[in-house]
């Protein structure tokens, strides 16, 4: 397969193969996948994209995002509530604020 006719997943996972602390292609495969429907294979990229970079606030909330789409509610604020003890933790409040109204957003 030439170069130009992979797909931008295909992309990603032989750069992340390569370098696997890559914290921005770690993600971008994750959003990738969630952008296609694959939800379990998104799911486990920002896992390990926060397991390798807890710090990576982007990751919990697009994540946390994502199982609240799928109606993993209590996932979903599971994460969101790691996401914004790690945004405090850096001090990043924007994503502190964003995270939480996702949070106040969850049904019940």
């Amino acid at each position: 397969m030439t170069q130009s006719t992979k797909t931008r997943r295909q992309k990603l996972e032989e750069f992340l193969a390569t370098h696997p602390g890559d914290a921005f292609a770690q993600y971008g495969l994750a959003v990738e996948c969630a952008n296609h429907g694959e939800h379990e294979a998104a799911i486990a990229h920002f896992e390990a994209l926060l397991a390798k970079h807890p710090d990576y606030v982007t990751g919990y909330f697009q994540l946390g995002q994502l199982l609240a789409r799928i109606a993993r509610t209590a996932d979903a604020r599971r994460v969101l509530h790691a996401g914004i003890a790690a945004a405090a933790r850096i001090g990043d409040q924007h994503a502190n604020a964003e995270m939480s109204a996702a949070l106040a957003d969850l049904p019940a």
